[in-house]
């Protein structure tokens, strides 16, 4: 039996979520089936079992890991004093629309989410309260009550608005959703 260099597991793993996270982005968690993922990671299916339990164990471990980073760029924006502004531009431009496979994990896979079982959408939960919490701090006026409210208002018109740009086949429509949701989004949060 070969041995492998200290942290080859965590790197295997790491591969795997890399390559599961791309795949389930790109063309949605039930369209991807396992064998795609290690077949692109260049492993056998069974060693899927060495890292994760099931599929669902996997789709779990990839939600947390995509939300985790987008709430990573949320605090350092917060951090940074970036304004909220810029996140929202970010968020809805064509660049974001055109790269589902890299971008928020939300737009692309909230409606599957909706199906999977409570361990799962338990998980989601708990990274969009954190994301919506940070969108708040982000916001300067208001109370905390209200900032909370405005930042789910503002998510969900950035998350709709991004899902429905990259649905629509007319390239000018699109371009429209973005930036009028850009405006809305901006509206809700009290930025100029």
């Amino acid at each position: 039996m070969a041995r492998y260099d200290k942290g080859h597991r965590d790197t295997t793993r790491r591969h795997i979520l890399d390559i599961a996270s791309t795949q389930f982005r790109e063309s949605g968690i039930a369209a991807v089936g396992l064998a795609a993922i290690m077949s692109e990671a260049g492993l056998t299916n069974g060693a899927f079992y060495t890292h994760f339990s099931s599929k669902e164990d996997l789709v779990r471990a990839v939600l947390l890991d995509a939300l985790e980073r987008r709430e990573q760029r949320h605090k350092d924006n917060l951090e940074n004093g970036v304004a909220l502004e810029t996140t929202i531009r970010d968020y809805l431009s064509p660049r974001h629309r055109d790269r589902a496979a890299t971008g928020c994990p939300t737009a692309a896979l909230a409606a599957e989410i909706a199906r999977h079982p409570k361990a799962t959408r338990d998980a989601f939960t708990g990274k969009i309260s954190d994301i919506i919490a940070l969108m708040a701090a982000q916001m300067p006026q208001g109370s905390a009550a209200e900032r909370r409210r405005r930042a789910i208002s503002v998510y969900a018109t950035m998350v709709g608005a991004l899902q429905l740009s990259r649905a629509v086949n007319d390239t000018q429509l699109s371009e429209e959703i973005l930036a009028d949701a850009a405006k809305a989004a901006m509206h809700l949060a009290g930025e100029p």
